[in-house]
């Protein structure tokens, strides 16, 4: 049973494809509402030229029903709990609602509109009382509780007695043995909590939209290129004008280009106040109520702030082993920045600029610097990374020489906006895998950056293949012109990939334990595991290719790339750092503190933790944190930085054994990528590399020790 309570990033303004056409029909009506039946598509794809947005909130509410009458069906069963008349319903309910809500939450982030987004806000409230309603019934813990007690009598094979253990763990995290008062408080907290971070996610988008930068005259914009120029100007609600859109990092990537430093500042303040401007997409007062509202709830549960509760069930398992592994990255990290940043002032310097180094200088200098260092351009080298070619020839391709699987484009299925592909994958033996959406290009009602999640979710008990998208943010060029990204952006591909691959590869009877379905740190080892493979020669040479001229990337190229990999590394770990480190002080308060300052608890926090570096700002401020007030990463950013210590452990393993091989590729497949959450994290990890993590790799691999 997967639980559906928390909607995920919503966005404004534009019509999703799922328009209002027969909105006023009874979208209750079963004979109407497409999501009442399963899809007749191929995998149960969901047929989006029939989805309306009228048919979301009905669909929702008489599943969120549904599964209530399942849970009480289950609880209410006089017969003594066993694991089949207990864990199997359990897990099969809820079918109705994840098939409306894995659409929904596909929509509300990738194609969104005010409809929607007014949907969202008033579902979330619903759906954690949804939550509650199940692990906070005691009726269903005394089973569950029952079971898991006599758990070492009932013989049952590893991936059901791991399911029971799931369970329980759940349940008491919920607060199933606290009295009746205490979940009565816990109940309404959850329900504030779901309704904030909805709003917060809906503040952000149009706070992002809002925030974007408008530029009246094309001198201003010197240095992009001209198709950038081209994009900027192509905006239907600022014509005559141009505007640089923000993604919802920091540094934004015009900032490398732009020759006007007033230009670079006021995008950098554009980005770097967006949601503080005291204005209805303010997020400081929303982000002040849930940090202090999860501090409340953890009391209530008996932690002393809630990263203690919430990491429980991670790999690293309590606060101070996520402080221990991020302040041991602090001193190589800052010191490396402190050395990027005095090579940067040198050239500003020698250049009689006379300014010193700020954070909206970085990028342009920074790419000089690199341009200097490895004759680096990153205009020379977008050529040879055309979406598509990148996409088949690259993220596919490394796909089946390590794995056997086979892609075919599916131009049947219907698609939610016209830019979105779908492929089909097969296994080795030719058996169907499932299916893969793609959309790659920038919309404004699109959340910023990229993701993975699934449609279907695979599953041998509900007889379920995967059916998976990726959705990222690339400039999206103008008509008839390839889509040429940078390489960072090639490697997004394969990060997202990896993640699908997670998916796909799933082996699982049951759903809740199946593919993705993992802790926080470790759920992106696959996806940053992936990334190598896009520098890996074999791969790289099939899909680095001149869309001019058809020739691979010159030899000498390739290695400027390489050389180019280790450098701003110091920068790039401080500001994840910083991030990550917001993110722990912001959820290790205790309900007794009281934040009631946004940019002073940010100020504290950074001094405190030794990452306030006036030149490497966090990668993402508090006020538009979406990883942790919206997506699910609260007190768990650190995520990322802890799988690169296990993703490049984990290379290294296949460069000392041959490096990508089908032997090797189907060793990581049968040992890390099939096994979902069906046994300890540290153990699968330490039975594929032969010993517990080291961080030794992750430091070389980013050119912090040699």
């Amino acid at each position: 049973m997967k639980i559906v309570y928390g909607l995920i990033v919503a966005a404004v303004v534009v019509t999703s494809c799922n328009n209002n056409k027969n909105a006023s029909a009874d979208a209750s009506d079963s004979t109407i509402n497409p999501f009442f039946q399963k899809s007749s598509l191929a995998y149960e794809a969901p047929d989006f030229s029939k989805i309306k947005d009228a048919d979301f909130k009905p669909a929702m509410e008489k599943g969120i029903a549904q599964q209530m009458q399942e849970i009480d069906s289950i609880a209410n069963n006089s017969a003594a709990p066993t694991f089949d008349n207990t864990f199997i319903p359990l897990e099969k309910s809820g079918t109705l609602l994840h098939r409306v809500s894995n659409v929904f939450d596909l929509l509300t982030g990738a194609n969104t509109n005010p409809t929607l987004q007014a949907v969202q806000e008033e579902m979330a409230p619903k759906l954690a009382a949804l939550n509650d309603a199940i692990f906070l019934n005691k009726k269903l813990f005394v089973k569950v509780k029952a079971i898991n007690d006599d758990l070492p009598n009932l013989k049952l094979d590893p991936e059901s007695q791991k399911l029971v253990e799931y369970y329980y763990q759940k349940f008491v995290m919920a607060g199933s043995k606290l009295s009746d008062g205490q979940q009565d408080s816990l109940k309404k907290i959850n329900g504030q909590i779901a309704t904030l971070s909805a709003k917060f996610t809906n503040q952000l988008l149009a706070a992002a939209k809002d925030g974007a930068l408008v530029v009246d005259h094309k001198e201003a914009l010197a240095g992009l290129t001209d198709e950038a120029i081209k994009a900027a100007g192509n905006n239907p609600d600022h014509k005559g004008k141009f505007v640089l859109s923000l993604q919802n990092t920091t540094q934004q990537p015009p900032l490398k280009s732009l020759t006007d430093r007033d230009t670079r500042k006021k995008l950098f303040e554009a980005s770097y106040n967006r949601a503080e401007k005291g204005d209805a997409n303010d997020t400081r007062q929303t982000i002040l109520d849930i940090a202090n509202l999860r501090a409340t709830r953890a009391k209530i549960l008996g932690f002393d702030n809630y990263a203690a509760w919430n990491l429980q069930d991670q790999m690293a398992k309590t606060p101070e082993a996520v402080q221990k592994f991020l302040s041991g990255l602090v001193p190589a990290a800052t010191a490396k920045a402190k050395q990027e940043a005095a090579e940067i002032q040198a050239v500003i310097d020698q250049q009689k600029a006379g300014f010193k180094l700020e954070p909206y200088d970085w990028n342009f200098y920074a790419e000089q610097v690199r341009k200097a260092k490895y004759d680096l351009d990153d205009n020379e080298v977008k050529p040879y990374f055309e979406l598509n070619k990148v996409l088949q020839n690259g993220v596919f391709y490394a796909a089946t020489q390590l794995y056997g699987i086979t892609f075919k484009e599916r131009k049947d299925l219907p698609v939610y906006q016209p830019d979105v592909r779908v492929f089909e994958l097969f296994d080795k033996d030719q058996t169907s895998i499932g299916l893969f959406y793609c959309d790659y290009f920038k919309r404004d009602n699109k959340s910023g950056g990229a993701w993975m999640s699934n449609i279907v979710n695979q599953s041998a008990l509900l007889g379920e293949k995967p059916v998976i998208y990726n959705v990222c943010n690339f400039t999206k060029p103008a008509a008839g012109q390839p889509a040429l990204i940078s390489f960072d952006d090639v490697t997004t591909m394969f990060h997202e990939f990896g993640h699908a691959l997670h998916g796909f590869f799933a082996s699982q009877k049951y759903p809740s334990l199946s593919g993705t379905n993992v802790a926080r740190d470790f759920v992106e080892f696959p996806s940053q595991f992936n990334e190598h493979w896009a520098m890996e020669p074999s791969v790289f040479k099939n899909y680095a290719v001149n869309y001019k001229t058809g020739e691979t990337m010159p030899q000498v190229l390739v290695d400027k790339i390489k050389k180019a990999a280790k450098f701003n590394q110091g920068y790039a770990l401080t500001e994840l750092l910083a991030a990550a480190d917001l993110d722990q002080q912001w959820h290790t308060i205790s309900a007794s503190d009281k934040v009631t300052d946004v940019d002073k608890f940010e100020t504290n926090a950074l001094i405190k933790t030794h990452l306030n570096l006036n030149e490497v700002p966090p990668r993402y401020r508090s006020t538009y944190f979406l990883h942790i007030w919206g997506n699910g990463y609260a007190a768990s950013y650190y995520a990322y930085l802890w799988t690169e210590m296990l993703d490049d452990d984990a290379y290294t393993w296949f460069t000392e054994n041959g490096g990508l091989t089908r032997a090797n590729g189907q060793r990581f497949r049968d040992m890390i990528l099939s096994r979902g959450n069906t046994e300890d994290y540290n153990k699968m990890f330490a039975d594929f590399r032969g010993h517990t993590p080291d961080i030794t790799p992750m430091l070389r691999n980013r050119g912090l020790i040699k």
